[in-house]
């Protein structure tokens, strides 16, 4: 098995196991936390006059039907399958003109040129293969369509993002290294590296642009958010309730940095990417 597909098989059985029930468990505290960045994203989206937007790892779709509700339709794609249900079944409650795909948007066969927009709030930092998932993303596009993706910056600028795994360390030694060059939360971090992936696969007018957001959580959340989410997320499913109990307890104060009453606060450090699709395509 090539290190593509072994990537795809586990990012699959990722997000459509434990994580994605996660996300979906807890998708009313990530929107909440998140919504700075989606505010930002839907102004940024809309100013295209876009009519038809696709969202790449649209999640349980909160950023896609705000699309839709602003652009007139949204179509989100995502591989987690407890996700992609979960965001139909909120457009259609909430009655906004938005559909969802359960597919790897490095692969799937979108209509050539059906799409005025991309975007992505954190949903394209794991693929396997970055430079053939963007040059899909741009044979989905008309000639001169905008991308807007905010990306995660280094781990180093995101302690909060890290504060668990560190924290728990000496607990979990089978804990999986994070690796720069590979799919996962900062793959993106080098502004670099993003550029080149861009330019390879059919975008121009390349902007990568630093945002800090504060995001905040209930503190009573936090608990459920960091052994649900994240590296702990992974792990902990599979541990006896006494080791589970000790790695609360030593965790948990190691956010009290950023615990400000009955709110948890910090500040998400991470690129605004813009970018055109170019009128040469790829052959």
């Amino acid at each position: 098995m090539d290190a593509s597909r072994r990537s795809y098989d586990e990012q699959a059985a990722r997000w459509n196991g434990p994580a994605g029930h996660a996300w979906v468990d807890l998708q009313g505290v990530l929107n909440q936390m998140f919504g700075p960045i989606e505010e930002l994203l839907v102004d940024a989206v809309s100013a295209e006059h876009a009519a038809s937007v696709l969202d790449v790892g649209c999640g349980t779709g909160s950023i896609t039907r705000a699309v839709a509700r602003r652009v007139g339709h949204c179509v989100g794609v995502d591989i987690s399958g407890p996700m992609i249900e979960e965001a139909r079944a909120r457009a259609e409650q909430e009655g906004v003109p938005a559909s969802f795909v359960q597919a790897d948007a490095q692969e799937y066969a979108f209509e050539p040129a059906a799409f005025d927009a991309v975007v992505s709030r954190f949903g394209v930092m794991f693929f396997s293969d970055p430079v053939r998932a963007f040059a899909n993303l741009r044979s989905a596009v008309k000639d001169g369509a905008g991308l807007r993706c905010v990306v995660w910056r280094g781990p180093e600028e995101n302690p909060f993002m890290t504060t668990a795994e560190r924290a728990a360390a000496p607990f979990l030694p089978e804990l999986p290294a994070r690796r720069p060059d590979q799919p996962g939360q900062f793959a993106f971090a080098d502004p670099g590296r993003v550029h080149h992936i861009l330019a390879e696969s059919g975008w121009a007018g390349i902007v990568i642009e630093p945002v800090d957001v504060v995001c905040t959580l209930p503190v009573k959340e936090l608990v459920t958010y960091f052994t649900r989410l994240g590296p702990l997320g992974t792990v902990l499913p599979d541990a006896d309730e006494r080791t589970r109990a000790e790695i609360v307890e030593v965790v948990r104060p190691a956010f009290d940095p950023f615990v400000r009453g009955a709110e948890v606060r910090y500040t998400a450090a991470c690129w605004m990417v813009s970018a055109r699709a170019a009128t040469a395509k790829l052959s």
